[in-house]
């Protein structure tokens, strides 16, 4: 069992990392499908990393209110609203921005 859990948690592990490491190489691929100036993937970057350090501070302080379940299941709810409004809207801008933020929630 204790085998199965490392495994459960080196791939949430991974799975929550990796994205925040391949925008770097990603954005000089994709910034003319979405019609942007390359210098939008500073912008990004930066929501990312605010978003983070809020995240990061604020998280203990939740879990300790509302408790580990209830903070979870939030999270699942914003990332379902996330996928959900990423259909909705069309201006791609929006989505990048929209997407960007509500990432660092999770």
């Amino acid at each position: 069992m204790a085998s199965f859990l490392l495994i459960v948690i080196y791939i949430a592990f991974i799975g929550l990392g990796l994205p925040d490491s391949l925008f770097g190489t990603a954005w000089p691929a994709i910034y003319s499908d979405f019609n942007l100036p390359i210098s939008y993937g500073s912008f990004i970057s930066s929501t990312v990393a605010c978003g983070t350090i809020v995240s990061s501070l604020v998280s203990a302080r939740l879990i300790h209110k509302f408790g580990t379940s209830k903070v979870t299941a939030f999270s699942t709810l914003l990332t379902a609203t996330a996928l959900i409004g990423t259909e909705i809207i069309k201006k791609e801008t929006q989505k990048i921005i929209k997407q960007t933020v509500l990432s660092r929630v999770n």
